[in-house]
């Protein structure tokens, strides 16, 4: 007899609108403590004594400890039921910003920033296919777009609204509120939203089905319908068919393409934005007052791209992540372009969130599409590692083309990224369209069980 699923979840069932909110309001906070120094600069390396550069390099060593421990852990935590787990990672990444609040030496805050990232790196590996257990496999789209709207509004409040409180009370004291608010973030989350079981048990779930598989039988209770899994029916429609025949064909390969991309991408934004303060005011022309207003319409537009993830642009990533990432590349060149202007600076710098808040959410979109349902897990942790790769080799690389090129020479290398990852997505796209229609008919006569 099959032993229901944690996973499980039926087309039927209602939205499960209070769980992904609750991730969304995590995913506000880790996020808006990873990105907070970003905007705080200047006031933290005037207090600690260091260059900007040394501040910038906290993104780094924040993102690398994600990439470093994110997959390993992710592995040896994956007994621990995924709800408790996410209660006490958020509750270790308030003792992380606690810990930056607090710390009275630039080497003392790197050790705080260590303990959020290695919190960090499970909490998002495991984050994004929870919304994917949550329902099934047709509507992992909008439910991405709910739970990951947490991290866009970091950039349209966190971010802005800390880098305004930092300036006014103290960039500690921005840190420290931000701490008591991942307490109450992690009270939500163990409130609002439902247990999906372990890792582990998800992995059982789908090692009993794939026997199911093999054997002919016909899978039943809850599992059969898990996120991500086909049910072998002998007698399906030929409607159901052809809806599960028009989803992406789950591909390794996919997954390996999707989070190279991703790193790579990440890279060149993170170059030019861990440095978007001294940017701003030092080549756009803002002033430290229009800073916190650029950062806040930067992050509104980032949620306008989210919105039109989830209301069209989800449907078809293979189109919408190329044209996103040749519209990123314009649009920085146009920074480049207008240095010294501020007001139309200011104009480009809020489409650039437009497309970049629509970019990570339809580059993990796509990773999901791609990943087979027994590996979701694991293959966000290496979506997860490969972003903040991203960020941390941004980081570092910005901060060397600035000490070496200056601010001029960032949004060149952004662009260059861009374009580059724009070439490599369609020719990935073209070889996993090849390698598709072989598989999609062992797929079909797989099913063609016999009555």
């Amino acid at each position: 007899m099959n032993v229901p699923s944690p996973l499980s979840t039926s087309p039927a069932a209602r939205f499960p609108w209070g769980g992904l909110i609750a991730l969304a309001v995590a995913s506000f906070f880790s996020i808006s403590g990873e990105m907070l120094p970003t905007g705080l600069l200047p006031e933290m390396g005037a207090d600690l004594h260091v260059s900007e550069t040394s501040v910038g390099l906290l993104v780094s060593v924040f993102a690398f400890t994600v990439v470093f421990t994110s997959t390993i852990l992710t592995h040896l935590l994956s007994r621990i039921p995924r709800h408790r787990l996410l209660v006490g990672l958020i509750i270790v990444i308030a003792i992380g910003a606690a810990g930056t609040a607090l710390a009275p030496t630039f080497g003392l805050l790197v050790v705080a920033r260590i303990l959020g990232g290695l919190a960090h790196g499970v909490f998002w590996a495991i984050t994004g296919a929870y919304a994917a257990h949550l329902v099934p496999r047709e509507q992992v789209g909008r439910a991405l777009a709910v739970s990951s709207s947490g991290g866009t509004l970091a950039f349209v409040l966190g971010v802005p609204l800390g880098t305004a409180l930092g300036q006014a009370v103290g960039w500690r004291w921005a840190f420290g509120i931000l701490a008591i608010l991942m307490v109450g973030g992690a009270l939500l989350v163990w409130r609002l939203l439902p247990d999906v079981g372990s890792g582990a048990q998800d992995a059982e779930t789908l090692r009993r089905e794939a026997s199911d598989a093999a054997t002919g039988a016909t899978p039943v209770g809850p599992g059969a319908l898990a996120t991500g899994s086909i049910p072998i029916i002998g007698d399906s429609s030929a409607r159901e068919d052809a809806r599960l025949r028009a989803l992406p064909d789950p591909s390794k390969l996919g997954v390996v393409f999707s989070c190279v991309v991703t790193g790579i991408f990440m890279i060149g934004h993170y170059s030019l934005y861990t440095y978007v303060a001294p940017f701003l005011t030092r080549t756009s022309g803002l002033s430290d007052g229009q800073l916190s207003l650029a950062l806040f319409a930067y992050g509104i537009a980032g949620a306008v791209g989210l919105l039109l993830v989830g209301w069209a642009l989800g449907r078809r990533t293979g189109l919408t992540i190329p044209l996103f990432m040749a519209l990123t590349a314009l649009t920085v060149l146009g920074l480049l372009a207008l240095e010294g202007r501020p007001a139309p600076s200011f104009v480009v710098f809020v489409v650039l969130g437009i497309t970049f808040g629509s970019l990570p959410p339809l580059l993990q979109i796509r990773l999901l599409e791609r990943a087979p349902a027994r590996i979701r897990d694991l293959a966000n942790s290496f979506y997860t590692s490969s972003f903040n790769a991203g960020i941390g080799a941004g980081a570092l690389v910005g901060g060397l083309v600035l000490a070496g090129a200056g601010l001029g020479a960032l949004p060149v290398l952004y662009a260059v990224v861009a374009a580059v990852m724009f070439v490599i997505t369609v020719v990935s796209d073209r070889v996993l369209a090849r390698r598709r229609p072989p598989r999609a008919a062992a797929a079909g006569a797989a099913r063609r069980v016999p009555r």
